[in-house]
């Protein structure tokens, strides 16, 4: 389908919800709302067969947003120079908890800066991570989204009349 999957949790004990997370594997086009509701289609149709999960739920579909979790190590690698905050087990040099810039991915460790101290976090200790809403994370979703709307743009132009 041309997506990538971000994060699928079960929320809820009384009123539970399926909650998908999927992002389009072309880092350069933008999730919108038709792309969520064919993937949940697709979804629906696949849970209606083989009935994963017993009980009522609601199936939720959504984009990962701007202040999005960090789940692979090319999220890491994807947002270098924005802030982040981190949660890690065990510790690292005696933190448990970052709020910090990351700075690179080298092999399996993220390099992140913190209050001027740099940290290198092994990915495998990493068990929340998300970035944090910024001007700077602001503005680099509004110059993507701008650049996948003239992208688009370009192919509609290049497309034969009524094709797609």
């Amino acid at each position: 389908m041309g997506f990538e999957l971000v994060q699928v949790r079960l929320l809820g004990q009384t009123r539970r919800t399926l909650q998908v997370m999927a992002e389009p594997a072309d880092p350069a086009r933008v999730m919108d709302v038709e792309d969520c509701a064919d993937i949940s289609r697709a979804i629906s149709a696949i849970l209606d067969v083989h009935d994963p999960i017993p009980g009522a739920y609601t199936l939720e579909v959504t984009s990962p947003g701007i202040d999005r979790p960090l789940v692979r190590l090319g999220d890491y690698a994807r947002f270098v120079g924005h802030l982040a905050k981190i949660e890690v087990e065990p510790d690292v040099q005696g933190r448990k908890r970052f709020k910090a810039t990351i700075v690179a991915v080298d092999g399996e460790d993220i390099v992140i800066e913190q209050d001027g101290q740099e940290f290198r976090v092994p990915f495998s200790t990493i068990r929340k991570a998300r970035l944090v809403l910024t001007d700077a994370l602001i503005k680099a979703a509004q110059l993507a989204q701008a650049n996948a709307g003239k992208a688009q743009e370009q192919t509609e132009e290049l497309s034969p009349e009524g094709g797609v």
